[in-house]
C-alpha cells in the first residue's frame, strides 16, 4: 500500500482514482498514454545523458578533493604531526 507522510491516501482512494482514470480514457487510451509516458521518460535519460553532466562533475569533484589536499598541507594540525614520545613504539 502506498502512503505518504500526510497519511491521506490509502488503498481506496487509490481504487476510485483508478476508476476515475479508466472511465474518462477507456481501456484503449489507457495503455496508449503508458506508453507515451515510458518514451517520454526514455528521452528525458537519453537527453540527460548524452548532456555530459556526469563527466563534468567528475571534473568538479577531482577540483575540490586538489584544492582539499592543498588546504591540508598548509593545516597546522595535520602539517606538524608528532608522536607522542612517551607511547610505545612498535617495531
Amino acid at each position: 500500500m502506498i502512503q505518504f507522510t500526510a497519511g491521506w491516501i490509502g488503498g481506496p482512494e487509490i481504487v476510485i482514482i483508478l476508476v476515475v482514470v479508466l472511465l474518462l480514457f477507456g481501456g484503449r487510451k489507457i495503455p496508449e498514454l503508458a506508453k507515451g509516458i515510458g518514451k517520454g521518460i526514455r528521452e528525458f535519460r537519453k537527453a540527460a545523458d548524452d548532456s555530459g553532466l556526469a563527466d563534468d562533475l567528475k571534473d568538479v569533484k577531482s577540483e575540490f578533493d586538489q584544492v582539499k589536499k592543498d588546504v591540508d598541507k598548509f593545516n597546522p594540525k595535520k602539517a606538524f604531526t608528532a608522536e607522542d614520545p612517551l607511547s610505545a613504539k612498535k617495531k
